[in-house]
């Protein structure tokens, strides 16, 4: 077994090509290979993370990292891992994709969402809300029967785009796509998303689940044009389960307002 220090070497190696790709120098090359980033997946990935989520890194700079691994052949040998038959490496292969947005990866790391082993699968899940876009999103959908709800939630609210999120309210594939969707706007601290989620909130046809999904999201979000709304349905809804989950959501908002930490 390699030492830490071995493994913060390499990380160190691997975050000094990037910084170096970064700042648009020509000629900069990752002189490492797949099986040595597969043998430290998890410092190498979260020095890519890092890099790629910097303010200051922009889509020049997700381009030129993508294209530093293209043009390093780690692209295609990542990929292949995906399907190598040590799930250790399979999940390697997931995190170091996901860390880097190949989203070329995408259909191959949405296979893993369904492999037999756990650490695979959380591997899978959480690299396709690093990648992101609407072939990410759709295979988390498509997968809602074998992800935990909240999981679910996390992964979409990081996954999906303001457009991907309006289609998805607008016509749910299911009540469990619905409640992760709204839940997603509370994690994502959408705004926007208040007035609907105050409609989801008060509309009696949607599924109780969906509506005190609402109500815990615009608690979440935190904004206080939405107090009058929940302070009305913690006052006079029907539904108990959805009385108690505004009453909740209203007193968070309440306490914003104050400056008190919720």
């Amino acid at each position: 077994m390699r030492s830490t220090g071995a493994r913060s070497r390499l990380a160190g190696r691997v975050d000094k090509v990037l910084n170096s790709a970064l700042a648009g120098q020509p000629g900069v090359s990752l002189n490492v290979s797949a099986v040595e980033l597969l043998a430290e997946p998890i410092p190498v990935a979260a020095v890519i993370s890092a890099a790629l989520a910097r303010p200051e890194t922009n889509l020049t700079g997700h381009w030129r990292v993508h294209e530093l691994f293209r043009r390093s052949g780690l692209s295609q040998d990542l990929i292949d891992a995906l399907v190598h038959a040590n799930p250790v490496t399979r999940a390697g292969a997931a995190r170091l994709c996901g860390a880097a947005r190949l989203t070329e990866a995408v259909p191959w790391v949405g296979d893993l969402v369904r492999d037999p082993n756990p650490k695979v699968r959380e591997a899978a899940i959480r690299a396709l809300a690093q990648l992101g876009g609407r072939r990410a999103v759709d295979i988390l959908i498509a997968a809602e029967d074998t992800i935990p709800l909240y999981r679910l939630a996390i992964a979409l609210s990081k996954a999906a785009s303001d457009i991907d999120i309006e289609a998805l309210m607008r016509q749910p594939k299911s009540e469990k796509a619905a409640t992760v969707t709204v839940l997603a706007c509370g994690l994502r601290h959408d705004v926007l998303r208040v007035p609907p989620l105050l409609g989801i909130a008060h509309d009696r046809r949607w599924p109780r689940q969906v509506r005190i999904a609402s109500c815990t999201s615009l608690g979440m979000i935190g904004d206080a044009a939405a107090v009058d709304g929940l302070a009305h349905l913690a006052a006079g809804d029907p539904d108990p389960a959805v009385k108690k989950a505004a009453a909740r959501a209203e007193r968070r908002l309440k306490r914003i307002a104050a400056g008190v930490q919720p």
